[in-house]
């Protein structure tokens, strides 16, 4: 092996492991025991979270209206596929529905991937922070993508944890909308 070569494997061992440990001492602290966040029946917690274009998305800006919470991500393949399924269904009940998408991920990434798909719905955008949120919604999985439908009264009536298809999502709404 040449002395280069050497020099670059050692270098991506020693990111790998400062990696590994960025990523092990900044990891956001499980809910203490007992806190699950958020279940069917409880109030929408409140969210404030960085949108693409700079602006603050908030949770209270949706007060009043029927509203479809994502969490989701680029990398997360179940989380694509849904993209389009919620972006028509913003579509077919603008005005009786919000639907907002919260990303924990990379801006420029998101960005791109809401451009490519064309992706009108508000969208915000963080890491530790969205995750939080998540598990005060009530997914201490952390798993993606997770699905939150909060009817008028600020009230959360459906969570889902996985990928939903339009199907799923026509039903639970029939009762709402």
């Amino acid at each position: 092996m040449n002395r280069t070569l050497g020099l670059y494997i050692a270098a991506a061992l020693i990111g790998l492991a400062l990696g590994g440990a960025y990523a092990w001492f900044t990891r956001p602290a499980p809910p203490p025991p007992g806190e699950v966040g958020a279940g069917l029946g409880d109030p929408r917690p409140d969210f404030r979270h960085g949108g693409l274009g700079g602006e603050w998305v908030t949770a209270a800006e949706f007060d009043g209206q029927l509203l479809l919470v994502n969490f989701w991500a680029t990398w997360c393949a179940p989380c694509r596929r849904e993209m389009p399924v919620l972006q028509d269904l913003s579509e077919a009940h603008a005005g009786e529905l919000a639907v907002v998408g919260l990303a924990i991920d990379d801006l420029e990434a998101v960005r791109n991937f809401v451009g490519e798909l064309k992706i009108s719905y508000p969208i915000a955008v963080g890491n530790a922070d969205v995750m939080a949120t998540q598990r005060a919604w009530g997914n201490s999985a952390g798993a993606l993508p997770y699905t939150v439908l909060v009817d008028r009264d600020g009230i959360i009536r459906w969570q889902h944890l996985g990928e939903v298809t339009r199907e799923e999502l026509d039903e639970v709404l029939a009762a709402f909308l």
